[in-house]
């Protein structure tokens, strides 16, 4: 099994299926493909058909998309409890996943995670969102609310226990905190912010900011 990813310093793509299969206790290896250097196409294209990273080789299968990822660990590993056992819970957090997964196109753009903005580390300066991210910002924040009053009680975690649904966030809790995004100008009472702590505690992610820190230590 090989999971295809790009840098850990700022390839917040490939955290996610990353955290899934840690999660798992999945034994994979890793293949680095460094972006935004001028071989990176060419050297995804010769494990991506796709021309993308994350990417998941496995009996002879090439999965390709951190969501499909996903749902294959799902298969593969069915007793590791990556999703809410409540089914109303598990519905909410499917929905979350594929919201963040299919929208959210401005914080992606406005606040992205490039080799001058690695998500390891915060900028010395407040980012002032455009009017579309702070848009953004404030739906993410409401989701993040509604999910926790709704079913989030028994843990730190957006359901509770660590889900699909944490993987999916923690690459947008690293952007909040490497942009400074003030969250209480967006309508937070202090549950975003004590969710993304949660989030940026989580063994597997400090595990995987410590290798992105080792990247920028060259």
């Amino acid at each position: 099994m090989k999971l295809i990813l790009g840098d850990k310093a700022y390839s917040t793509w490939s955290l996610r299926p990353w955290l899934v299969l840690k999660r798992c206790g999945a034994d994979f290896d890793e293949v680095m493909v460094h972006l935004n250097r001028p071989d990176t196409a060419e050297a995804i294209a010769r494990h991506a058909p796709a021309g993308k990273v994350p990417t998941l080789q496995v009996d002879g299968v090439t999965i390709w998309d951190s969501l499909a990822i996903t749902l294959w660990a799902g298969e593969r590993f069915p007793d590791v409890a990556l999703w809410p056992a409540d089914r109303h819970a598990r519905w909410v957090a499917r929905s979350t996943v594929c919201e963040m997964h299919s929208a959210f196109g401005t914080l992606r753009g406005e606040l992205g995670m490039a080799p001058d903005h690695p998500m390891c580390v915060v900028q010395d300066q407040p980012h002032v969102p455009s009017e579309a991210l702070s848009a953004d910002i404030r739906r993410m924040i409401v989701l993040w609310k509604d999910a926790k009053s709704r079913f989030g009680q028994g843990g730190p975690f957006l359901f509770g226990d660590w889900s699909v649904a944490d993987a999916f966030f923690t690459p947008v809790a690293a952007r909040f905190r490497h942009f400074r995004i003030d969250l209480n100008a967006h309508g937070d009472d202090g549950t975003a912010a004590s969710y993304m702590d949660a989030l940026l505690s989580q063994p597997d992610f400090l595990e995987w900011e410590e290798a992105g820190r080792a990247e920028l230590a060259g």
